[in-house]
């Protein structure tokens, strides 16, 4: 049986959780939720000066301590950063993962985001989840189906801005403003990173980057300091059309966005 209360994060890369859901993640883990943390990406060409087994294994000490901080259960990555590909040996080990958690939410990344490895963590959330009760669907570890609704959120862009520039709405906000110092502190886990991206985007003040996309949602809820924003996946082969428990369960800490256009 479905756990009523499992939620799984499901990104590329170590510190994007932090960057784009965490928030949303703990406010989740304050209703009673069980919190799951899976990278696809193991971190093997974030740095300019280690090489790739270094890294990997400071970036996997990272990402546990951040989940170990907050109380998140860590599922070990899948394959190197740039190997992310939409193929049936990731997306097959991603629904080991999600039969054996259960989730009633899977949160993963944007369709429309600035890097490729993030594209294909979307798609294949999307797949793994899609097959999670296919009986011929065969996954690794092998785990039997289960067919319980499950609602996928998608999270926003690394920028909030799509591939070409253009600025994205969400369909919803969640309130992140009591847990913003525990999403501060996820993200400085992630230490070998804020040198790397100081090197390679030029993004000197690594968690002051992600207080300002908090800050911006923030200001566009119209009501929250701080905000993560969301856009919910079609419930086709998914859940009930009205199936919601992001909203069900957060009540008063999320605001439809009423700019975005959807049917239901």
């Amino acid at each position: 049986m479905q756990k009523e209360n499992g939620v799984l994060a499901l990104v590329a890369h170590p510190d994007d959780i932090e960057f784009m859901m965490a928030g949303t993640l703990l406010m989740l883990k304050q209703k009673g939720w069980e919190i799951h943390y899976l990278t696809i990406a193991n971190g093997s060409c974030g740095s300019a000066v280690d090489d790739a087994a270094t890294i990997v294994a400071k970036r996997q000490a990272e990402c546990r301590a951040a989940c170990a901080l907050v109380g998140a259960h860590w599922q070990p990555p899948i394959c190197n950063d740039l190997e992310i590909l939409y193929d049936w040996d990731i997306i097959r080990r991603v629904v080991g993962v999600i039969r054996q958690i259960k989730p009633r939410i899977v949160l993963t990344q944007s369709p429309d985001d600035y890097m490729e490895d993030h594209i294909n963590t979307c798609r294949i959330a999307v797949t793994a989840a899609f097959c999670r009760g296919m009986l011929n669907a065969q996954c690794e570890p092998p785990t039997p189906p289960f067919q319980d609704d499950l609602t996928i959120y998608h999270a926003m862009p690394h920028g909030l801005l799509d591939p070409f520039r253009r600025r994205i709405e969400p369909e919803f906000f969640v309130n992140i403003s009591p847990v913003m110092q525990q999403k501060w502190d996820m993200l400085s886990c992630h230490k070998s990173q804020k040198e790397w991206l100081d090197i390679s985007q030029g993004m000197d003040a690594y968690q002051q980057v992600m207080k300002a996309f908090a800050t911006d949602l923030g200001e566009r809820s119209g009501k929250f300091n701080y905000a993560e924003g969301w856009r919910r996946r079609s419930w086709l082969g998914f859940s009930a059309a009205d199936s919601d428990p992001l909203a069900d369960a957060l009540g008063g800490d999320v605001i439809r966005n009423p700019v975005y256009s959807f049917c239901t």
